[in-house]
């Protein structure tokens, strides 16, 4: 493949094509089911599918077939074919549901406000995960550009990745025999660790998220009288959270929660230290003096794609500071997440962190905690040497440094449903989210320049697939 034909081909069709319609899509709040719960009546979602339905058709790639499956009470999902030189399969996959808004939008920026500043589009979902959608139709045009050969691709945009993927199983059984012998699964619904190279991720989290209820009084009561006889519910609390995680450090000891880190990937996250180097922690947008919770980049690769961490992401039962008045309150709610290993059990995880919080309660006191989000992790095979090496040639091409492999944080429950459907598949996950692009918080943004690179490098190893596939 010609390289600089290729980049300026991405480049033009990104400025004329794409960038346009991600415009038009992050106006669009098409949150996921699990933050709009009235999706279907709302519309939202219909309008981005009918958007981007558009688009794909618009790029006139010679025999796609483009479908919008609807299977009863579940979101949509787009389903495409483009026929290539073999029947063998690549699968790429993304999804255009959208985080809900978040609070801390700087000014001038919002969820569903398109904002270009140089690099960086702002906006809800442009690039988690809009983008994937232009920059896989992109890189296929690019190889049809050169007439280069490649493989049959599908590709599947689905709209319930946000709220965990729970539609999804449905759709792949019933597309399943279409989708055929699949060799090659490209997803582009990661992260990245700089904008300088290509990166692929080698694991993702598992992640149990649920609600913790904590009652100790039918109602509210004078805290003066009741302060020294009546357990806080807040106290309660700090008491249960302290049998799961260590609050001097946040590590998690329990067995169900931890696995042995494989060596190859203690050895991958070393080489990425040596490359981020502090911008490891750099990135996060730390108060003045601020620390991390180690000093070791390594560790810190380690502690957010290998062990599990304890997160509060949201709490019920506590008034604004402005109506806080002096009652001891009657209960506190908090919403749990914890990220799993990569090869943990996620459903055995679930089952002892229920037990650790509800058994023995203090003071006797009521506690509930309800399971809503039990998604399990997943960790890439081995990677044959063919894609490795492609991989490592198309960032050299495209970004001028080699690739680099590590483990993500965040959780795609879709990697994991894939790895069982297609055992002897190789993967690349990739993505857009690097140093401050703040997917689900406020001021997301895509670097546009990493995008054009990265639909490039999409390309490549489509061709190498094909190549490789058949030497």
């Amino acid at each position: 493949m010609h390289i600089s034909k290729a980049s300026e081909f991405s480049n033009r069709i990104w400025d004329e094509s794409a960038i346009p319609e991600l415009i038009k899509y992050i106006r669009i709040p098409n949150k996921s089911p699990m933050f709009d719960p009235d999706w279907q009546t709302n519309g939202y979602m219909d309008k981005a599918v009918a958007q981007f339905k558009t688009w794909c058709l618009d790029q006139a790639i010679p025999g796609l077939s483009l479908e919008i499956m609807r299977l009863d009470g579940r979101t949509p999902l787009i389903y495409m074919e483009i026929p290539g030189q073999s029947d063998d399969t690549v699968l790429l996959y993304g999804h255009l549901d959208k985080q809900p808004e978040m609070t801390g939008w700087r000014d001038g920026l919002g969820p569903w406000l398109p904002v270009i500043e140089g690099d960086r589009l702002y906006g809800r979902g442009g690039a988690d995960d809009g983008y994937a959608t232009f920059a896989s139709l992109i890189a296929i045009k690019a190889l049809k550009q050169q007439d280069i050969a490649h493989a049959r691709c599908v590709v599947i945009i689905e709209a319930c990745e946000e709220s965990g993927s729970f539609d999804l199983p449905f759709y792949i059984d019933a597309l399943s025999d279409r989708i055929g012998h699949t060799s090659l699964v490209i997803c582009l619904d990661s992260g990245c660790g700089n904008y300088d190279q290509l990166w692929c991720t080698t694991s993702l989290r598992g992640l149990i998220g649920g609600s913790l209820q904590i009652s100790i009084l039918d109602e509210g009561v004078h805290s003066g009288d009741a302060s020294g006889i009546v357990p806080s519910s807040f106290r309660i609390l700090r008491q249960l959270l302290d049998r799961v995680d260590d609050c001097s450090d946040g590590s998690l000891s329990v067995d169900e929660f931890t696995v042995r880190i494989p060596e190859k990937r203690i050895a991958q996250a070393k080489l990425a230290a040596d490359v981020l180097a502090d911008q490891v922690y750099s990135k996060f947008p730390f108060t003045d003096a601020a620390q991390p919770v180690a000093d070791d980049p390594a560790e810190l690769i380690l502690n957010r794609s290998w062990r599990p961490a304890l997160s509060i992401t949201g709490m019920d039962g506590l008034p604004a500071l402005a109506d806080a008045g002096n009652v001891l309150r009657p209960s506190t709610s908090v919403k749990l997440s914890l990220r799993l290993p990569p090869t943990c059990d996620a459903n055995k995880a679930a089952e002892k962190l229920k037990t650790m919080l509800e058994q023995d309660p203090p003071y006797n006191a009521r506690v509930r905690f309800t399971p809503d989000w039990c998604a399990e992790g997943w960790h890439a095979p081995d990677m044959q040497p063919w894609l490795e090496h492609a991989i490592d040639q198309a960032s050299m091409n495209y970004f001028g440094k080699p690739a680099i492999h590590m483990g993500e944080g965040g959780s795609i429950p879709f990697m994991g449903m894939l790895g069982e459907k297609f055992p002897e598949a190789q993967f690349l996950i990739t993505g857009v989210l690097g140093p401050q692009s703040n997917a689900h918080g406020p001021n997301e943004f895509l670097h546009i320049p990493t995008a054009k690179k990265l639909t490039c490098c999409v390309a490549e190893v489509i061709k190498q697939h094909y190549v490789n596939s058949n030497s």
